[in-house]
């Protein structure tokens, strides 16, 4: 973070500087929620939480190092003092981003949103762009009201990128956060019916979406939109921008195009990049042809920094996962394979989480763990069932459905004519494993996939860990 005084901090956030606080204290960062994070110099964000309230941690934050508190509760330590609560705190600490975004004049701001993808692409994007020089990205899916501040203020003067992943519960909430930090390249990835019981429908999603595009400078003032032409509710968003708009995807007339797509048999997908009149050859280290669409988006980003096709190329080869739960791939005595997709769930990712599993599983037995998918609204059962018939479709010898809201897979799955695999209902992840231990067998492919809610990770996690091995 760029180094501020307490007293000018206390101004950009409208807050008070508490008793015990000197004004001339300077806070270098970070900038922080939870005070197992703290280094000297830190300021030290206190909200009430679910479970804990940060200000009974502020006294630890102030003997880690650091400078300060900033919360809606007086406390004793060195603080800065914000009237209301929570939400107040969370406006305060969007102020201060918006102050430092302000003044890191060298940096560019690329923001990156779609309901699916988006993590995988901003991990994709800063390992390519941090070639060129220092990155900012959140980990993980650091990308609300809070996160996307907190990885603002992980920038300096020495910045050049800070790659931002935007998220949406609803209309205004992507404007919001552009107002934050706002970006000069937007990439809209896809339209899909996550959330679609918070939107009513995929219009209301695009609308949501297309705030990124909305929130761009003029193509005069560099201004660009990355759109997926293959999605028409994306590419349908050039009309709602003042940016330059450039397009990616499978399309003939896309701008950044790939071809000559194939799989190898650990799933990584290999393709023809068409970028500026020129094509390079593409190995991809990421697990799953839907990667592709993803790596196109970043290539398009590369390009408007000066990237050629071959470097391109070469930098989305070397770059790996890094966010966990996600298409995360680990390899068992005997053969087997485990693949943690577990991080979220929806139909578009779900779909390509069993297509993936059918390229792993070539010659191979595969076993789908399924949890539900949250949040879809009055389609969920319809959305449950198509899952459950993809499963089966793919040949799976055996579907588990973890939890009661995920029982619609199993009906979509009995209906596939011919399908000669096993269904298997469980009520959690203990019962989960243990019936793929039960049944799992020297070289299987194990695919879980399931909601954030739903804690399906732990699966996979006790299938490596041999926990409930017998």
């Amino acid at each position: 973070m760029i180094a501020l005084t307490l007293d000018r901090i206390a101004e950009i956030t409208q807050s008070r500087i508490g008793p015990s606080a000197r004004p001339e204290s300077v806070v270098t960062g970070p900038v922080v929620i939870d005070s197992r994070q703290v280094r000297p110099g830190a300021l030290f964000v206190a909200l009430g939480g679910e479970r804990v309230d940060g200000h009974d941690f502020a006294d630890a934050a102030i003997a880690g190092g650091a400078t300060a508190v900033l919360g809606s509760r007086p406390v004793a330590a060195p603080q800065l003092l914000v009237d209301g609560g929570d939400d107040d705190v969370v406006a305060a600490l969007a102020r201060l981003a918006r102050n430092v975004a302000g003044r890191l004049t060298e940096a560019d701001i690329v923001g990156v949103t779609g309901s699916s993808g988006k993590t995988s692409t901003k991990d994709l994007l800063a390992q390519v762009l941090g070639r060129l020089g220092p990155t900012i990205a959140p980990v993980g899916s650091f990308n609300n009201e809070i996160g996307h501040p907190l990885t603002v203020l992980r920038a300096d003067q020495d910045t050049r990128f800070i790659v931002l992943e935007v998220a949406a519960r609803g209309i205004g909430h992507i404007a919001h956060l552009c107002e934050i930090a706002p970006p000069r390249i937007g990439v809209v990835l896809n339209v899909g019916s996550a959330h679609m019981g918070e939107f009513g429908s995929r219009a209301n999603i695009a609308t949501a979406k297309g705030e990124l595009v909305e929130a761009l400078p003029a193509a005069a003032d560099g201004g660009v939109a990355v759109l997926n032409a293959d999605d028409d509710a994306v590419i349908g968003m050039a009309e709602r921008t003042r940016a330059r708009v450039v397009s990616y995807g499978l399309s003939e007339g896309a701008d950044v195009r790939a071809r000559d797509i194939a799989s190898d048999s650990a799933g990584r997908a290999r393709f023809t990049l068409e970028i500026g009149g020129r094509t390079a050859p593409v190995r991809l280290a990421l697990v799953g042809v839907h990667q592709v669409h993803n790596a196109l988006a970043v290539a398009a980003v590369a390009a408007e920094h000066g990237m050629d096709a071959d470097a391109i190329a070469a930098a989305l080869a070397a770059a790996g996962p890094v966010s966990r739960w996600r298409m995360e791939v680990t390899e068992l005595d005997g053969g087997v394979t485990i693949v943690n997709d577990a991080y979220n769930a929806n139909p578009e990712s779900m779909a390509a989480a069993l297509r993936t599993l059918a390229v792993l599983a070539e010659q191979r037995r595969a076993i789908a763990v399924l949890g539900h998918m949250a949040e879809l609204g009055d389609g969920a059962r319809a959305e449950h069932e198509a899952m459950g018939r993809l499963a089966a479709e793919t040949g799976v010898a055996a579907l588990v459905v973890v939890g009661e809201e995920a029982a619609p897979m199993a009906d979509g799955a009995r209906g596939v004519a011919g399908w000669q695999g096993e269904i298997v209902r469980v009520a959690g992840v203990a019962d989960a494993a243990a019936a793929v231990r039960e049944r799992l067998r020297s070289k299987d492919v194990v695919i879980v996939k399931g909601s954030r809610v739903a804690g399906l990770e732990h699966v996979a996690e006790r299938l490596v860990s041999g926990e409930d091995a017998k």
